[in-house]
């Protein structure tokens, strides 16, 4: 299978035999319709260029389009060549397809994302509605009890008053036996 390191070394071979400059490059690749910067240019075709990490669909891609004529088959290709560029073409093909997968899941991420929003938003509103309730019932309940506290407190004042009445009224009795 063909690998990014064999594409890199078939365009410094592609390079060399055609004796094009890093400013040929460019403007070939400019007049396919893409651009690669000239410092891109010259990172891919440094020594020892097969072992580093590219963006391929920005930067190898480009580049091997105009080099390698990806997309034209012509006669003289001989079977590496013809490999390389059907396997180019399969590259991207599946980064396109894979582009479109991408886009489609992020879609489905944003309306996942939505949808939990709109749920939990819903919950918390009826969890605010029972809080806001039980609130209500605590104030109904601390109102209550006050009452029922004011009037237990009137009625021991009322008791005290009567057995105050009554504590005087029996020492000051007329009618109390004397010892």
């Amino acid at each position: 299978m063909t690998n990014t390191k064999e594409i890199i070394t078939q365009l410094k071979l592609v390079r060399e035999e055609r004796g094009y400059s890093y400013n040929d490059i460019v403007n070939l690749v400019e007049e396919n319709g893409s651009y690669v910067s000239k410092s891109s240019v010259q990172r891919v075709f440094a020594e020892g260029s097969e072992e580093n990490s590219f963006d391929f669909e920005k930067t190898i891609k480009p580049i091997a389009d105009v080099l390698l004529d990806v997309y034209g088959d012509e006669e003289t290709d001989d079977l590496d060549t013809k490999a390389m560029k059907a396997m180019l073409r399969y590259k991207s093909q599946r980064i396109a397809e894979l582009e479109r997968q991408v886009k489609t899941l992020e879609t489905d991420i944003v309306k996942v994302k939505l949808s939990n929003h709109e749920k939990l938003e819903a919950e918390r509103e009826k969890h605010n509605k029972s809080i806001e309730f039980l609130k209500n019932q605590i104030e109904l309940k601390d109102k209550r009890m006050d009452m029922l506290l004011n009037a237990v407190q009137a009625k021991d004042a009322r008791y005290d008053q009567l057995n105050d009445k009554f504590t005087e009224t029996l020492l000051n009795c007329p009618y109390k036996k004397e010892k």
